[in-house]
């Protein structure tokens, strides 16, 4: 759409677009502005800018985005699969979810296109089927439901925490107990709410993770750490491991990877072991995903 300037009156270039354009709130023009779909004279140009008689604007309305969800072909590692549900093992990097800034490339079009659509429908458009959440840097056994039954059912699994989940992390340093059960309250950050932390009794959720130290290897200052989790708090190992003093190795929130001898590349959680029950027959289930390259120093010695 091409826009001639004719009003001989000097305007901000989102106020006179704003009478121009009726149908378009002042800020979605702004939002085109800085997009750079809009162009005043060929050029890109800032909403407070005047225009002047001959300006000519060229005005360019993208095409809405579904917010339903679309099927992907990204491949997945699947370890095992029914008609009720399926297990992932989720590279580290994979976002589980549609979202701002991750609309596409997700575990979810992934799933989408490997499952045909058949996926609970609970979640909504942009979470079918998702029954719990991995972080995008963690890895491991993620669980997602295909019908409605199975993914109330496993949620109710979930909450009431009836199951087993199991995680492998390399942290920096070496706990000063070689087993431990931590026991606290974890909330978002008072200060970065990118952040979560441990706060005092009374505030935030209780948190459990019993943890044990496989082994360190003292020329990286770096120890092996099998978690059992009984809670599903955000970030809740991160935190955990932080409050001891011994963060993981890669974490860009919680610790300083540039400056621990180990440099694996990554988050070094990985969600190594999930159990359940399964929804129709009852069976107890224990799925396990493999431990990602990054971990063979550690493993090759440890386990």
């Amino acid at each position: 759409m091409k826009i001639i300037v004719d009003d001989t009156t000097k305007k901000r270039l989102d106020v006179y677009l704003s009478g121009q354009l009726a149908e378009i709130t002042r800020a979605r023009i702004q939002a085109l502005l800085k997009a750079g779909d809009i162009l005043v004279n060929g050029k890109i140009s800032k909403p407070k800018a005047a225009v002047i008689a001959g300006d000519v604007i060229t005005v360019t309305i993208p095409e809405p985005v579904s917010a339903e969800a679309q099927p992907e072909d990204i491949p997945l590692e699947v370890l095992f699969e029914d008609k009720e549900f399926i297990v992932i093992n989720k590279p580290s990097g994979l976002v589980v979810h549609p979202a701002a800034g991750n609309l596409t490339g997700t575990l979810v079009n992934a799933l989408l296109h490997h499952c045909d659509g058949q996926l609970a429908g609970i979640g909504g458009v942009e979470r079918p089927g998702i029954v719990h959440r991995l972080d995008k840097d963690t890895s491991g056994c993620i669980i997602v439901a295909k019908t409605d039954f199975t993914h109330q059912e496993l949620v109710k699994q979930f909450a009431s925490r009836t199951t087993k989940k199991q995680y492998l992390c390399v942290v920096q340093g070496a706990p000063n107990k070689p087993m431990e059960t931590i026991f606290t309250n974890i909330g978002r950050h008072p200060v970065n709410r990118m952040k979560m932390a441990v706060h005092n009794p009374g505030s935030g959720k209780s948190a459990i993770t019993d943890y044990q130290v496989m082994g360190t290897l003292s020329e990286t200052d770096s120890s092996l750490i099998k978690c059992d989790i009984h809670t599903g708090r955000t970030h809740q190992i991160r935190v955990h491991m932080v409050h001891i003093g011994t963060p993981i190795l890669g974490d860009p929130i919680y610790s300083k990877p540039a400056k621990q001898l180990a440099q694996p590349g990554r988050l070094m959680l990985h969600a190594h072991k999930l159990t359940i029950t399964h929804p129709r027959t009852q069976e107890s289930m224990q799925f396990i995903a493999p431990l990602p390259a990054e971990y063979e120093p550690w493993t090759n010695k440890f386990l």
